[in-house]
């Protein structure tokens, strides 16, 4: 890795550490250079301005998720590899719930910032759904798996659902008396079981 590279992806680092322990708004790229240790223009040299940061670390989290979690090899049937492919939903929520709320807060800059070029944002998002397409396909042919009418709605149906909820239960403050006492991790779990009991193939 060149010298260049190294600096861009130490900064991305430190910046995805100050975004997940604070906010992508109360973060500043003065902050970012401070913690890195370069300077305030080294950071804008790199990226030109906080937008083109903020995706860099998207990016960089969604490919940490991605290799960090979502290896199902060891899983035997379809249906193991589905189940596995869920419960890290809630396993992530368990571990690292600030991931989530970096989500819901990138997706809030990106429309408020009116935040374009999200192609490489977007294509990283297709490596998830091709592991959930692995997994049912070998699902169906081992039986283990209910065959969809559309899996790839049901892929986009069941993961907006499960994300959405667990962005929402990662906001700092309950809004409504309704939050107050609940087990969120129950609720994320919940979710899971409701998403595995209609995939899960009735006749295997």
């Amino acid at each position: 890795m060149k010298m260049k590279d190294m600096k861009i992806n130490f900064i991305v680092e430190r910046a995805l550490a100050l975004f997940t322990a604070r906010s992508i708004n109360e973060v500043t790229v003065r902050d970012v250079a401070d913690d890195a240790g370069v300077g305030e223009a080294t950071v804008y040299r790199y990226f030109s301005k906080k937008q083109n940061l903020v995706k860099a670390v998207a990016i960089k989290l969604q490919d940490e998720i991605f290799k960090g979690y979502f290896d199902l090899s060891a899983k035997k049937t379809g249906y193991d590899k589905i189940v596995g492919f869920y419960n890290i939903y809630y396993k992530i929520f368990n571990e690292h719930s600030e991931f989530y709320r970096f989500v819901n807060e990138f997706d809030a800059f990106c429309i408020n910032e009116n935040v374009s070029e999200l192609d490489e944002y977007s294509a990283g998002l297709e490596q998830f759904k091709e592991k959930f397409l692995e997994a049912y396909e070998q699902g169906i042919k081992d039986g283990s798996v209910r065959r969809l009418d559309d899996a790839d709605t049901f892929y986009y149906a069941t993961t907006h659902a499960l994300l959405n909820l667990c962005k929402k239960l990662t906001i700092k403050r309950d809004l409504v008396k309704q939050d107050l006492g609940v087990d969120k991790a129950k609720e994320v779990k919940t979710m899971v079981e409701v998403i595995l009991g209609y995939c899960k193939n009735p006749q295997a």
